[in-house]
C-alpha cells in the first residue's frame, strides 16, 4: 500500500486533518477510480483507526461473548481481500490465512495479545491489499469475471465481475468501520472525525 506519511484522524474539531491521506483523492474519476479510490480510503480508515495501539489493545475484545477485536478484524479482512482477490478473482490456490475447517473463527479466535501475532497480521493484511491493488490496477476491464459457486462473496452462486467485487469489498470494509470505530472509543475513548 502506497501511504508514506501518518496522519493522526482524531481531530479536536472533528474535521480532517490536512494530513489525512485520506482527502484530496481524485472525486471526478470514471467508475474504476471511483470505487478504487473509496476502498483505499476504507483500507487507510483501518490502519488510522488502530495507530498507536499496543498488542493488548489491539487484540481487546468488545463485550462478551463477542470474540471481536481490533486485531481480529485486521486478520479478518486479510482473509476476505485473500479469498476475493487471490482465490476468487485470480483462481489461485489461496489456503487461509487465520481460520480453517476446524477453527472458523480462527482469525477472531487467534487474536491474542502478543507483538508478533499483531506485526503478522500487519504483514499478512499488508501483502494481501498490495496483491488486490496490482491485480485491479492490472485488470483490463471491470468485466472480468471468476466463478463463486459457493456464493462466498455475493454473487449468488455463479459468475462474479471485478467490478461487483470491488462494491463486495468497499461494503465488507464499511460494515466492520462501525465495529472498529466502537472498539477504539472503547479503548481510549477517540473517535475521529
Amino acid at each position: 500500500m502506497a501511504t508514506t506519511r501518518r496522519a493522526d484522524m482524531f481531530t479536536a474539531d472533528g474535521r480532517p486533518s490536512d494530513d489525512d491521506p485520506r482527502e484530496n483523492g481524485p472525486t471526478l474519476g470514471d467508475e474504476r477510480t471511483t470505487l478504487v479510490e473509496a476502498l483505499r480510503s476504507a483500507r487507510l480508515t483501518l490502519e488510522l483507526k488502530c495507530s498507536g495501539l499496543d498488542a493488548e489493545a489491539m487484540a481487546r475484545r468488545s463485550v462478551e461473548p463477542s470474540t471481536m477485536s481490533l486485531l481480529g478484524l485486521v486478520r479478518h479482512l486479510a482473509e476476505v481481500e485473500r479469498a476475493s482477490f487471490r482465490g476468487t478473482m485470480a483462481g489461485q490456490d489461496a489456503p487461509r490465512l487465520f481460520c480453517s475447517d476446524t477453527d472458523r473463527d480462527g482469525d477472531f479466535d487467534g487474536a491474542v495479545p502478543d507483538p508478533q501475532v499483531v506485526a503478522e497480521a500487519w504483514e499478512a493484511w499488508r501483502a494481501e491489499v498490495d496483491f488486490a491493488e496490482r491485480f485491479v490496477a492490472e485488470a483490463p476491464s471491470l468485466d472480468i469475471t471468476a466463478d463463486d459457486p459457493l456464493n462466498q462473496h455475493g454473487s449468488g452462486g455463479g459468475a462474479m465481475s471485478l467490478r461487483e467485487m470491488l462494491v463486495g469489498m468497499i461494503w465488507e470494509y464499511g460494515r466492520h468501520m462501525g465495529h472498529v470505530d466502537l472498539l477504539r472509543e472503547r479503548i481510549d475513548g477517540r473517535v475521529g472525525q
